[in-house]
């Protein structure tokens, strides 16, 4: 006879242990969720954020993120649409990553989208290359104490879990 019923059972042990290793396979096999991220960052660094944005793609490497920013620097004289579309876009993401540069300080725009980051309940994390952050950092990113760390994958990928698990 095939199938079902055919005269043994498991002890109530054997079945609890089983429970336990098929829970554990489980976990191992399941992969986090992508964490929607918006990444503020000054125009002149677009490249460097074009290669932070294909790192997060790359399956080799613990940093996995949807890229919720914009593509191309806006133009400044449609400043009431531009923050509409950029507020839609930070409401969505669980998380805004600020690329940290030497120069990043000098936009407003950088400032802005942290502000309204924190105004929608977002965490901020500032992400900088090299041996350590810049000496001077957007107004916003000191005035809100927002955490800093260094680019790496692993780095970022803890952040950005961490970030995106606290409630404002």
């Amino acid at each position: 006879m095939m199938g079902g019923g055919g005269g043994w059972s498991l002890s109530k042990d054997e079945l609890k242990k089983l429970e336990e290793v098929a829970k554990e396979n489980l976990k191992q096999g399941a992969q986090p969720a992508k964490r929607n991220i918006f990444i503020s960052f000054i125009k002149e660094d677009f490249d460097e954020v074009n290669l932070l944005r294909g790192q997060a793609k790359n399956e080799n490497n613990d940093l996995e993120f949807n890229d919720w920013s914009l593509r191309e620097p806006f133009n400044s004289t449609r400043a009431e649409y531009i923050q509409r579309g950029i507020r839609e876009r930070i409401r969505l993401s669980s998380v805004t990553m600020v690329y940290l540069s030497d120069i990043t300080y000098k936009s407003k725009w950088v400032n802005w989208e942290i502000q309204e980051s924190i105004k929608l309940g977002k965490q901020v994390i500032g992400v900088y290359k090299g041996d350590g952050p810049p000496k001077i950092l957007p107004s916003s990113f000191i005035k809100y104490k927002c955490k800093q760390i260094k680019w790496t994958h692993k780095g970022i990928a803890a952040a950005i879990e961490s970030a995106a698990s606290m409630k404002k």
